[in-house]
């Protein structure tokens, strides 16, 4: 899920500026990558004022254009110090050479940052990415919800003629994202509609609650809640009067493939759906599966995962079924201080980076930070199979064989046993091989790589989803 990428932070970009000493030539551009679930780079781009003051623009292009005021520079000897007050984060870094800083990244936490003297920014290759002039119709739309307390902004893509099409809503995975469903600049939704509407189909994909032109509060929400907004959304599609009602269905990815059959149980409009990487298994064991897969990709050796299961296993309900945070903070305090009596010290330290009680008191807080809000209790409580057993339409799910955050076999599993129980009459299930949890081919298959790759959705995916669709909803 992707939200095992929710400790990223948002970097915004901030003009800085700051008085110093320096002896070194820092003059230029700067660049660095910063290693959090996903590799994500940070740009500064150094140079002085009139007044001989050091000024400095931080930038972060695998993640926004825009750039914001820092606070100051400060350079002395060959110690560099970067204020970014707006964001709540600082560099200290040490220069070598003119052409090497090395130093640490602090913002919500200490994240090594060197940063190399380049002649210009690397670019991020998106080959996938759609661009004008289409062909087909696509519109940016704004529309309400039934009662008037959200407004939505969307795109809807049309294929030329009158239609009628059939028409899907898109539901993006855990996170706030935008209508494209963006990471690292990848559009993953922009891909895939543009894919579907070039074969026939009306695809509506929107804003998220609270972000791009979809107000709300998405920081008090559940998966309960965006399943509303699918409805809302599924309200709009059926206004548009290129739309065949009788061919209406979803296509979720990750936790939108969680959502999609909640919709669909409740409407009898949808016809049907699509999980890309949609949860087939209680999500407590998803996500214990989950975590021992991105330390194995880590490197970690099994012994020292299996003793990391033990303290998830006791950590997860004991934050999830607290009464509030204060117990959910005690009672984790206690469960990792007996893990840690018990394990052995380089597991611990492996695992986690406990290695006293002042950084077991940081792991536990962070966890229980993350763990104890209403949308995470919500997906921890959920059980996918009592909902997809009550389906009635089409389903196709598939998962990336290489999928490190929704494991394949299991999940498909899972999906697959519900699916028999359903009133379903055509539904399938695959794995593709070589694909991960983004679907795109990938080679050490860890999180942070999806940045690193220049595929966005490989085609064999799309033509599964197309060729599915031609025959159980063209038909």
């Amino acid at each position: 899920m992707k939200k095992l990428i929710s400790g990223i932070i948002l970097i915004l970009l901030a003009l800085c500026s700051g008085q110093g000493f320096a002896q070194h030539s820092i003059n230029g551009i700067w660049e660095g990558r910063l290693k959090l679930n996903i590799e994500l780079r940070l740009v500064f781009h150094f140079s002085t004022d009139s007044n001989g003051k050091w000024t400095a623009v931080l930038n972060s292009p695998d993640q926004s254009p825009k750039d914001i005021a820092c606070s100051g520079v400060s350079i002395y000897g060959d110690s560099i110090r970067v204020d970014v007050a707006s964001v709540g984060g600082h560099y200290l870094g040490k220069i070598f050479k003119d052409s090497l800083i090395t130093g640490a990244w602090t913002q919500g936490g200490n994240f090594q940052l060197d940063l190399h003297k380049v002649d210009k920014v690397s670019e991020l290759l998106r080959p996938q990415t759609p661009k004008p002039p289409f062909s087909y119709r696509s519109e940016e739309v704004e529309y309400d919800n039934a009662g008037k307390t959200i407004h939505y902004g969307a795109t809807i893509t049309i294929p030329p003629g009158k239609g009628p099409y059939p028409a899907l809503v898109m539901i993006t995975g855990s996170g706030q994202q935008d209508r494209n469903e963006e990471i690292a600049r990848h559009q993953p939704f922009a891909v895939i509609a543009d894919w579907l509407t070039r074969h026939g189909y009306i695809v509506l994909r929107a804003d998220d609650r609270g972000i791009g032109k979809s107000t709300g509060d998405f920081s008090k929400s559940t998966s309960e809640d965006f399943e509303k907004d699918v409805e809302a959304h599924l309200d709009y599609l059926e206004s548009r009067k290129e739309v065949d009602r009788k061919r209406i269905g979803l296509i979720g990815h990750s936790e939108g493939g969680m959502i999609a059959p909640m919709v669909a149980v409740r409407r009898r409009d949808v016809s049907f759906i699509v999980l890309l990487a949609g949860p087939g298994v209680k999500i407590t064991q998803l996500m214990e599966d989950q975590t021992a897969a991105v330390l194995k990709s880590a490197g970690i050796i099994q012994s020292a995962i299996d003793d990391y299961r033990l303290l998830y296993r006791k950590l997860l309900p004991a934050v999830v079924n607290a009464e509030n945070k204060k117990i959910a903070l005690e009672n984790s305090q206690v469960i990792a201080s007996d893990w840690q009596k018990n394990t052995k010290a380089v597991v611990v330290r492996a695992t986690t980076g406990i290695t006293n009680d002042s950084t077991r008191n940081v792991f536990v807080e962070t966890m229980v930070n993350i763990l104890y809000t209403p949308w995470f209790i919500y997906f921890l409580k959920y059980d996918p199979a009592p909902v997809v057993e009550q389906l009635s339409c089409k389903v196709l799910a598939l998962n990336g064989e290489k999928d490190i955050q929704l494991l394949a076999k299991p999940n498909l599993a899972g999906l697959e046993s519900a699916l028999k129980k359903s009133k379903s009459k055509s539904y399938q299930t695959k794995e593709i091989p070589g694909l991960n949890h983004l679907f795109q081919h990938c080679k050490s298959c860890t999180v942070a790589e999806y940045a690193q790759l220049q595929e966005t959705f490989a085609p064999e995916a799309l033509n599964l989803i197309t060729e599915w669709l031609n025959r159980e909803v063209k038909k």
